[in-house]
């Protein structure tokens, strides 16, 4: 079975988005692309990207187009495979190269099927569908970049309902900017 990574970005005090579903923190925070080399070299042992609806929209508004000279993780978001989960979206168009995948139905399901196709999904943002596959306990490894920014109050990165889980740091990398990368495996 493959192994699934939820990344998220994150203000220190914890929060993925602030009161209004905004990230203005991130991008207030922001000195250039503080660990791009970092996302490049973890983008090597990545097999497919699964998106929820919302995050997908946002992907496909701005990837697709992304100069890759600017934006060095271009290359492989728009080469790697990609994965909707939505019972929704009608379609799920990638710029001028085609659609991607649409999951339907049970999230848990069809994401555990999905590990069972390919050794390494990650799952960027999506916080409705990060919950989920934290409460089915389909999460193998957490990243969280750390934005130098307290915000106070926000959407938590994972649900409310969790309860303790276990972690094991892997890695942990600051960054000049402030921002601190940090690997935990799931126990």
């Amino acid at each position: 079975m493959g192994r699934l990574t939820v990344e998220q970005i994150v203000s220190v005090d914890g929060y993925a988005a602030e009161p209004d579903g905004g990230m203005h923190f991130a991008e207030a925070a922001e000195t250039g692309n503080p660990n791009d080399a970092d996302q490049l070299a973890f983008l090597h042992d990545i097999d497919a990207i699964l998106l929820g609806a919302t995050t997908y929209r946002m992907f496909a508004d701005y990837w697709p187009t992304a100069d890759p000279a600017v934006e060095v993780v271009a290359e492989p978001i728009n080469r790697l495979p990609k994965f909707v989960a939505s019972n929704t979206l009608t379609d799920a168009p990638w710029g001028d190269t085609g659609s991607i995948e649409i999951l339907r139905g049970d999230a848990a399901d069809s994401i555990a099927a999905l590990k069972k196709r390919f050794g390494h999904v990650i799952v960027w943002g999506s916080l409705t569908l990060a919950d989920a596959l934290f409460e089915a306990d389909l999460v193998d490894t957490l990243r969280l970049r750390v934005v130098p920014a307290l915000i106070g109050a926000g959407r938590s990165f994972t649900p409310a309902t969790l309860g303790e889980r276990r972690l094991e740091l892997e890695r942990a990398v600051p960054f000049e900017s402030g921002h601190v990368g940090l690997t935990y495996r799931l126990t």
